[in-house]
């Protein structure tokens, strides 16, 4: 199939696009994360956390032929760089240095949400090649400044990369469920029994002051989380991001939305200590790939190690005894490792329209990927788990 049998279409809002099309795409896909369903992105644009006031421009670019949708991504057009996890700010400094335009960019992500996977949906990779092209046309006819695509997955990248992009990588910390024998873990107990004496004996150490601080936990999934325990939720997440000087990302409303549409992939658990709610922990979950992922957490009492526990701990003994594969601890955060977070590589790609600019960025890339090995190796020698037997 040509590529020139496609029509390009670009709509103004997610809700333009239709979802039963976009989450079969999807549904296509290697990674289809939960945070890539329609319903996850309508909400975000419905709710107002992504709109066009808040700085988020949907131009969700589509590829059809006839009424067949044969490839869609998620693009914004930013006039900032908030709610990324992937950080540009010392490009935009260079531009505005030299008197040019950084913004409005592209961006290919899902706002505020730096989990790796599916970007470029696509019916194979004909389309998949054809949807880069579109993109990159479509930055240059809007005279862009640069189009960035965010923690893809590996035929995105290479996709990216074919068409001329620029990668770029960092690292994030994910953990697997299974012991250096491979085999799953059986309760949490296997689970330390995997680690070095050094971090067993600190994790052991942070669940015990907890517990001896009198909190314990209780969780709910999916439909079964009351609007009392959402609202709990919310009163949590939103004070922790105000505690540190900002406005949560995301609002009431769109976690409302959450509940309505895509129950089946949340799980929360509640800290309570003397009979009361005092923090909790908001985990994505998706049944069919077993993965669950760190999301979002916030506390009205600080007890010691309690967001260790809420975060980590109880997260972890859930996948273990619900068979989970794999869960995803979310952007940076080199602590993690001393919970048997390990690292990964997550890859970007990045356009630049300046081709003077382009080839300092390259450099830059070139640089930092060098600098992103050596963590790794560094990273690879920390090691918390015991040599496989």
């Amino acid at each position: 199939m040509s590529e020139i049998n496609y029509v390009t279409r670009v709509f103004s809002s997610p809700l333009d696009v239709p979802s039963a099309a976009w989450n079969a795409l999807l549904a296509r896909e290697a990674d289809p994360s939960p945070f890539m369903r329609h319903e996850y992105l309508a909400a975000l644009h419905q709710s107002g956390s992504a709109c066009a006031h808040a700085g988020w421009q949907a131009q969700f670019v589509t590829l059809w032929r006839g009424t067949e949708l044969h490839a869609a991504c998620p693009m914004y057009l930013k006039n900032h760089s908030y709610g990324e996890y992937v950080f540009d700010w010392a490009w935009a400094n260079a531009y505005a240095q030299h008197g040019l335009d950084y913004y409005p960019k592209a961006l290919v992500a899902v706002p505020f949400t730096p989990v790796p996977g599916a970007r470029l949906l696509a019916k194979d990779e004909v389309a998949r090649a054809a949807l880069v092209k579109a993109l990159i046309a479509h930055a240059r006819e809007e005279d862009l400044s640069s189009l960035h695509l965010l923690f893809a997955q590996t035929p995105d990248v290479s996709a990216a990369q074919s068409a001329g992009m620029m990668l770029r990588h960092t690292v994030q910390f994910h953990w697997t469920n299974a012991d250096p024998a491979g085999q799953a873990f059986t309760n949490f107990d296997h689970f330390l029994a995997s680690l070095q004496q050094e971090k067993r004996k600190k994790i052991r150490q942070e669940r015990r002051k907890v517990a001896d601080a009198g909190v314990t936990f209780r969780w709910s999934r999916g439909s079964d989380i009351a609007a009392a325990d959402w609202d709990f939720f919310y009163r949590c997440y939103e004070r922790t991001y105000l505690e540190h000087g900002n406005a949560p990302y995301l609002n009431r409303d769109f976690f409302h939305r959450m509940a309505q549409t895509m129950p089946q992939h949340w799980l929360l658990f509640i800290a309570e200590r003397n009979g009361q709610p005092i923090a909790c922990s908001l985990i994505g979950i998706d049944e069919a790939s077993r993965v669950a992922y760190g999301r979002y957490w916030g506390a009205l009492e600080r007890v010691d190690c309690l967001h260790f526990e809420a975060c980590y701990y109880q997260p972890l003994a859930w996948c273990m005894a619900h068979g989970f594969a794999r869960f995803e601890g979310g952007a940076q955060g080199e602590h993690k490792m001393a919970r048997a977070l390990l690292p990964v590589r997550t890859t970007s790609a990045h356009w630049l329209a300046h081709p003077s600019f382009a080839e300092a960025v390259e450099r830059f890339l070139e640089r930092e990927g060098q600098g992103i090995g050596e963590y790794l190796d560094h990273l690879a020698q920390r090691n918390p788990l015991k040599a496989a037997p």
